[in-house]
């Protein structure tokens, strides 16, 4: 369940160009947030930036009560949040949102993430460790690599891909997905990254029989449902075979089967 928190910073780091990762300490959280879940998180008092900005939880330390989550400056929201320090406290309501569904039945796992979509597949990878973890991470150069070092140690196999090939394979990281999935090994694929990645991954686990979910990326105004801002077009038994869902509400999380890209 989601609650109304007010906790302490514990650092703020520059990881990669205008990217930074957030350390919070927060018991609640810590203990009882899930893999694809997010924040919303207030970045600024007074009405400059009066909307809260939904973050994706990166990471979860339980021992020490602290998470992890990582945001890139698009705007004003994004670049009071980049200025908090040490000891601030923060108000954030978390965890919400439906995660990724986890299961030991799923011996071998591949997540895909692009861009900023990176950053929920940490947490996933954590949480599979029962499994063989194929990681598929995709950057427009090597100077957007993030976190290397912490997916590395979390993945059986490492592919990274870059658009202008200065880091790892150059081209689309989904060329590299389909590799394996052509072995068809893979139990189920997880993704997060911009639409036309998704889109892709959908389309290569729909052709090779392989189980797939994905958390979309749409702005967020209030984060709770109440208004249309997240609508994404899901398949629903009516007349039109379709309908609206709310990613905050009904996901961020959906399988790929539900998921209509126009």
């Amino acid at each position: 369940m989601s609650k109304l928190l007010n906790e302490e910073v514990v650092s703020i780091d520059k990881i990669a160009w205008e990217i930074y990762k957030l350390t919070i300490k927060s018991e609640y959280v810590s203990k009882n947030a899930l893999p694809g879940q997010f924040i919303n998180i207030k970045c600024s008092e007074g009405i400059t930036a009066l909307l809260r900005r939904p973050i994706s939880i990166c990471d979860v330390d339980r021992a020490n009560g602290t998470f992890d989550v990582c945001f890139q400056i698009k705007g004003i929201g994004t670049e009071y949040l980049a200025r908090k320090a040490a000891s601030e406290l923060i108000d954030i309501i978390a965890p919400i949102g439906n995660p990724f569904h986890l299961s030991k039945d799923y011996k071998k796992i591949a997540v895909v993430g692009g861009g900023i979509g990176v950053f929920p597949l940490l947490y996933l990878l954590r949480e599979s460790s029962h499994a063989k973890r194929y990681t598929f991470l995709g950057y427009r150069n090597k100077d957007h690599v993030v976190l290397e070092d912490e997916y590395k140690k979390l993945s059986d196999k490492y592919f990274i891909s870059t658009d202008d090939g200065s880091a790892g394979y150059k081209g689309l990281v989904t060329d590299l997905l389909e590799k394996e999935l052509q072995e068809k090994s893979i139990d189920i694929v997880y993704a997060c990254g911009p639409t036309p990645m998704i889109r892709k991954v959908m389309e290569l686990t729909n052709k090779y029989d392989t189980k797939c979910q994905v958390s979309m990326e749409q702005r967020m105004g209030c984060g709770i449902g109440a208004c249309l801002v997240c609508a994404c077009k899901t398949k629903a038994e009516n007349e039109d075979g379709w309908e609206y869902s709310h990613v905050c509400k009904d996901g961020p999380v959906f399988w790929s089967n539900e998921i209509i890209l126009d």
